[in-house]
């Protein structure tokens, strides 16, 4: 869909890039351009970067780049349309109605929410009125109060083919829309069947309130499926989503609490607990660690203690150290998940738990215990030398206090043995975890090595095509000196062709090429690949002898490379990209 150009101008004018991510981010100025610690990766030494003059942003620490639309995607995981809103509200400015954009896309998305809003009052109406039914047995089973079942919209799929499918018919929805919604499905026979049956059903709502999808729970042991969750839609991606946020974003406690599923943050929140969250049918992902820490600076993670428990927590610890915020591991101990802990053992309990939890190298060299015996002296042994790796990590004032732990738990070794030992093989410890990261990151280079080798050889003319496109990102008016002298088809590398291309034909027309005005011509990918030309180009400002020059250099370039020619044209964006912060 395409925001229409007098739309973007307004927005481009009242809209200031470094105004609207300093609410987010503490910036320090420095010349023409302003620097903070980046918010979409942790780091301690700030590398992201914000251009007031061409209203971007770049992060030479994770590459991530481009205009304040792609901020507020990224930093408020919404789309395109969506970040427009969100801006104009955040601005004061009205926001576009439907002659501002195609709204053909918009439009079934819509559908898609209004269906699925439809379908939770449905669903809801279903297990609160009427005869009881087994998912209303159920919350009676788990002691479910009849306002956190009104609180979280539960409802229930009764054990038929198409009741929802029917109902939904009959307020005008098609079977596309239904479709799209995943709602429904179509048989190889051709009828349409509702998507969830006879479960227990939770709206997943984001946090502007819209119900995106469901998470049903099965209510018979002889179903084999004991989740059933909406797939992806227009509208719903599982894996950035957090159940539970729209709650539990205005709680007054300083951390979130991250459950395994469903029940246990609705049980939580019935018992008090208003931070608890969950993710969605499949294990954490960088995303949703992400939007978590912007909500938080503290993630209690409350996952089962088997072995799944144990590898989801592992997981989840690596992705939240690439976020600001810190991560404590809860033992639940006591029982099997924190709603059986606290009907067992009560309130305060559980509350000394979260107070307990353990950071992590506690949770690394506890899990070690579950390895070894340590009823022996050769296990204790065998634990002492499995923590090495973990204990190399610490700085000498943590290594003491650690090693002073071990010494009293174990009873086979000094303090003074240990501190040792790990001194003694750190050098060599953390070689071989850099030689491990290193390993990984050159296994996922491998497949573009070819494509380096052959970039490397017309590098000459990819940094003269860039000095070219970050001028005329600078200074249009350049347009009209070398108009006569190079097109696009000169161009050595298909990407800057295409950036050399959008971008002469916009300066042609009369229009703006600010990043903001470039969405309906470049992807996301590619404005951010802009973005890192634009940075590596800032302090640059060259001469028209100068813009010769690089024209001299293109063309000779591109006469040499005409054999080669049509093996750099395969690079794809997102490839070009690493390649261009590869160099």
């Amino acid at each position: 869909m395409a925001i229409s150009e007098e739309y973007i101008e307004e927005l481009r004018r009242r809209a200031d890039v470094e105004t609207i991510v300093s609410s987010y981010v503490t910036l320090k100025r420095s010349g023409k351009i302003s620097r903070g610690l980046c918010p979409f990766h942790g780091e301690k030494t700030p590398s992201f970067t914000v251009y007031p003059d061409t209203q971007s942003y770049y992060c030479f620490g994770c590459g991530a780049g481009g205009d304040v639309i792609n901020f507020i995607k990224n930093i408020e995981n919404l789309d395109y349309i969506e970040s427009i809103k969100f801006l104009a509200e955040k601005i004061g400015m009205d926001p576009p109605n439907e002659n501002s954009y195609d709204s053909t896309l918009q439009k079934r998305k819509l559908r898609v929410l209004e269906a699925n809003r439809e379908a939770a009052r449905f669903y809801y109406k279903l297990l609160t009125t009427g005869k009881d039914n087994p998912a209303l047995a159920y919350c009676k089973e788990r002691k479910l109060k009849k306002e956190t079942i009104t609180k979280f919209g539960l409802g229930f799929a009764p054990d038929e083919w198409n009741t929802l499918y029917k109902h939904l018919q009959s307020l005008g929805f098609s079977e596309e829309e239904l479709l799209d919604a995943g709602l429904i499905k179509k048989s190889s026979g051709g009828r349409y069947f509702d998507t969830f049956k006879n479960r227990l059903l939770f709206p997943i709502i984001d946090l502007r309130g819209n119900v995106l999808g469901f998470s049903g729970r099965r209510l018979s042991e002889d179903d084999p499926r004991k989740y059933v969750n909406t797939a992806d839609t227009l509208v719903y991606k599982k894996g950035n989503e957090i159940f539970g946020l729209n709650i539990a974003k205005k709680t007054k406690e300083e951390n979130l609490i991250l459950c395994e599923g469903n029940v246990d943050v609705i049980m939580l929140h019935q018992s008090g607990f208003d931070n608890a969250v969950a993710g969605l049918g499949t294990a954490l992902t960088s995303e949703q660690a992400q939007l978590l820490s912007r909500y938080t600076q503290e993630i209690l993670i409350a996952y089962d203690n088997d072995e799944a428990g144990m590898k989801a927590t592992s997981k989840a610890i690596k992705l939240f150290s690439q976020t600001n915020a810190k991560v404590k591991v809860i033992n639940l101990s006591g029982g099997k998940d924190p709603d059986e802990i606290i009907k067992k053992h009560g309130l305060e309990y559980f509350k000394s738990l979260l107070r307990q939890g353990s950071n992590e190298i506690e949770f690394e060299l506890s899990k070690q215990f579950r390895n070894v015996d340590l009823s022996t002296d050769d296990g204790k042994r065998q634990y002492i030398i499995k923590s090495l790796p973990y204990l190399a990590r610490l700085t000498d004032v943590e290594l003491e206090i650690y090693a002073s732990r071990l010494e009293e738990e174990l009873k086979v070794v000094s303090k003074e043995a240990i501190i040792n030992e790990v001194k003694k093989n750190r050098k060599k410890i953390i070689q071989n975890e850099k030689k491990k990261k290193y390993d990984q990151i050159q296994n996922a280079k491998s497949s573009l090595d070819s494509l380096n080798k052959e970039r490397s050889k017309f590098l000459k003319a990819a940094i003269a095509e860039e000095s070219l496109i970050a001028e005329l990102i600078l200074e249009p008016r350049l347009l009209d000196d070398i108009d006569d002298k190079i097109s696009e088809e000169d161009y050595v590398t298909e990407f800057n062709k295409k950036i050399f291309s959008v971008l002469s034909s916009r300066i042609r027309a009369g229009k703006n090429v600010e990043f903001i005005n470039l969405h309906s011509d470049l992807s996301d990918e590619e404005i951010a690949a802009l973005s890192a030309i634009r940075s590596e180009n800032n302090t640059l400002t060259h001469t028209p002898e100068e813009c010769n020059d690089f024209i001299k250099i293109i063309k000779k370039e591109k006469e040499k490379s005409q054999i080669m020619s049509h093996k750099i044209n395969e690079i794809s964006d997102s490839d070009f990209l690493k390649l261009f912060n590869n160099d």
